[in-house]
Order: C-alpha cells, then structure tokens, then sequence
C-alpha cells in the first residue's frame, strides 16, 4: 500500500510524513485484522483506546 500512496501522490516530501502515514496504516491494518471497521478505529485511536477495549 506505501508504494501505491507514493505513485500516486508523487513522493513523500517530508520524512516525518512518510513515517506518520506507515504508523496510522500499520495500526489500521492491525485493527482491521483483529476485525474492526476501519472508521471505529480511527475513532477508538482518536479517544485514546488504542487496543480495542482489551
């Protein structure tokens, strides 16, 4: 997935960039693996429950 973002998007500009998009796409991945939708995710991550409730 890294290598198509950066097609499409041209590059990652900036390192601190490209590091925040591989840790946010890491966590979604875990996440979907254990078989969560990705928005409940994000809003899981944004309510400071990183681990699904365990």
């Amino acid at each position: 997935m890294a290598k198509v973002k950066q097609k499409v998007s041209g590059c990652f500009r900036v390192s601190d960039y490209a590091k925040a998009y591989c840790r946010i796409s890491s966590y979604l991945q875990t996440m979907a693996n254990k078989g969560f939708n990705p928005l409940i995710a994000i809003q899981m991550a944004l309510a400071g429950n990183f681990e699904g409730g365990e």
